[in-house]
């Protein structure tokens, strides 16, 4: 969500998939259900009500949600799960780059397996194709053998695999401020620019 919205800031058209399973995720992680099948921006990103307040718990009273005085109208797209008439079921439809965040390991097993089963595998398997960057972001741990070799894999096949693994030198007095740490290294490997952190070797003491 925090990248999606650092995305739609910075000025990027993002087309976004959300699996059946990542409802679960907003459930069990953020307390409440969206409708993440309606490709309306405010399920994905709420600026009012309840949600939105949930929201902004997780963040610094001097960094509410961002979205809530921006226009963002055509550069949020939606697509249904199996929709493989969507654009970016196709190599000929030129993107900058994609990310899975979060990769279930599931979805990182299918994508290293080539099954395309889903809009999000086979968009998987196009960026890996047409030789584009493909970023993705798993969270589980420990690490068998099966997922470090379907890392390798996606690895050697051209992706990158970049856990969700956040820094403690810039000084982090929240979660916000973790998972900016995160959404700031993605962003590097599609060659966004955004000040969402104090990268190391830059002036300034921690926290600030």
């Amino acid at each position: 969500m925090r990248l999606l919205e650092v995305l739609l800031h910075a000025d990027r058209r993002v087309h976004v998939v959300a699996s059946h399973a990542a409802t679960r995720v907003f459930i069990a992680e953020l307390g409440y259900e969206p409708d993440l099948q309606s490709g309306s921006l405010e399920d994905f990103l709420p600026t009012h009500g309840p949600r939105a307040q949930r929201l902004n718990e997780l963040r610094p009273l001097d960094r509410p949600c961002a979205l809530a005085s921006g226009d963002f109208a055509g550069q949020f797209l939606h697509h249904s799960l199996l929709d493989f008439n969507a654009g970016i079921a196709s190599g000929s439809f030129r993107t900058a780059g994609m990310v899975i965040c979060p990769c279930s390991m599931g979805t990182l097993a299918a994508v290293a397996q080539g099954l395309s089963t889903n809009l999000i595998q086979r968009a998987a398997d196009v960026h890996l194709k047409e030789r584009r960057r493909l970023i993705l972001v798993p969270r589980e741990t420990p690490l068998g053998l099966v997922q470090l070799d379907n890392m390798r894999r996606l690895a050697e096949a051209g992706g990158i695999v970049l856990p969700a693994m956040p820094g403690f030198y810039h000084g982090p007095r929240g979660i916000i401020d973790l998972v900016d740490f995160v959404v700031a290294r993605i962003c590097d490997h599609l060659g966004v620019d955004v000040p969402l952190m104090r990268r190391w070797g830059e002036p300034g003491e921690p926290g600030e």
